[in-house]
């Protein structure tokens, strides 16, 4: 792990290896812990986004898919210590599991989506084997006053639903889930109202301006906490502490299960960080209760 600035991935949660894993978390592995160029994290992050075609894809086709030149691949595959990219496709070819269910049918692609989601849990669960990386981010993000949570486009509903949870027990949580020229302005004041941290959600595709608000938060004095589709995403070198969660690439638009519950899990390690958690959540307890808030 290096710094931000660097090409190689930034801090974040541990590299264990699972067994039992999906397509994806296996591709995900091979890069774990490689110094790649900004050129070969596109190709990687092409690759767990084809993970059930890449076995089958030519060097041209892949660069075609990753929009890099053919060598790029080449040189990709050296980066990751194969002799060429046919052997990289050999050993593809023989990790890549075979989609079928226990009674040996074909499934279909439904389920083949849902399990691609179970297998990226498993992969988060054996990464939180190592729990300290995500225990420092909770920390960070409990200390900061206030504390600024970001997500645009796609992350926005991850930003969203965490900053609804955090604000039970955080004194001032301040949703970042809208671009634009304002955004910069609102984590100048979150700075400038004492903010220490940011946390920032961020799924595929990334906007652009998601690259410019992180380098701005920074520039600013932030230290910038990313939940992230994998170590070699576009935020990471604009990230203090990255924490990966795999999405799901078998439908037509992503699915998030497990940086769901990855943003969860953060969200009990800041609890954790709070001593005064429990007493934010009976407060709001009682408070409900007392206007017949919920249906019991």
């Amino acid at each position: 792990m290096t710094d931000a600035g660097g090409t190689e991935t930034p801090e974040g949660v541990g590299t264990g290896r699972p067994g039992g894993v999906g397509p994806s978390a296996r591709l995900q592995q091979l890069f774990e812990g490689r110094r790649l160029t900004p050129t070969q994290r596109r190709i990687a992050h092409c690759l767990v986004r084809q993970a059930a075609d890449v076995p089958f894809l030519s060097s041209v086709e892949l660069a075609r898919l990753a929009g890099v030149s053919q060598p790029s691949v080449t040189r990709f595959a050296a980066a990751l210590g194969f002799d060429g990219y046919p052997a990289l496709r050999a050993h593809l070819r023989e990790v890549a599991p075979a989609w079928h269910g226990l009674d040996g049918r074909s499934r279909n692609p439904y389920q083949q989506a849902v399990q691609a989601e179970i297998d990226n849990l498993r992969h988060l669960a054996a990464l939180l084997a190592d729990p300290e990386p995500v225990a420092r981010a909770g920390r960070l993000l409990a200390a900061s006053r206030p504390l600024p949570v970001l997500g645009l486009r796609a992350s926005a509903a991850q930003a969203r639903g965490f900053a609804y949870f955090t604000a039970k027990v955080h004194p001032d949580v301040r949703l970042l889930d809208e671009g634009g020229s304002l955004l910069a302005d609102r984590i100048d004041a979150a700075r400038k109202a004492g903010a220490s941290a940011l946390l920032c959600f961020a799924l595929p595709r990334h906007p652009r301006e998601l690259l410019d608000a992180l380098a701005h938060a920074r520039a600013a004095g932030l230290t910038v906490v990313t939940i992230a589709d994998g170590t070699f995403a576009p935020v990471a070198a604009h990230s203090d502490l990255l924490l990966p969660a795999a999405v799901g690439t078998g439908l037509v638009f992503d699915t998030v299960s497990a940086p769901m519950v990855l943003g969860q899990v953060l969200l009990e390690a800041m609890c954790d960080a709070l001593p005064d958690a429990q007493a934010h959540l009976e407060e709001f307890d009682a408070r409900a209760a007392a206007r017949g808030l919920f249906v019991e």
